[in-house]
């Protein structure tokens, strides 16, 4: 159980993390890191977004089934 907390804070945090790097070029004008197009950060960020959420209802799972 607490291996799934642990990976929910994880991508969570790296969720944060790379929809922050993803603000950055919007603000800057700079072509961060080679990419172009700033919504490929969103699209990877929304699935670290999805698993922090499976990692908290599995966590929510098995705590009910003891």
């Amino acid at each position: 159980m607490k291996l799934f907390t642990v990976m929910a804070w994880i991508s969570g945090v790296l969720a944060v993390l790379i929809m922050l790097l993803g603000i950055i070029p919007l603000i800057t004008g700079n072509n961060f890191l080679g990419i172009r197009h700033e919504i490929n950060f969103y699209i990877v960020a929304s699935s670290l977004l999805l698993l922090a959420i499976l990692c908290v209802l599995a966590r929510q799972g098995c705590a009910e089934k003891k």
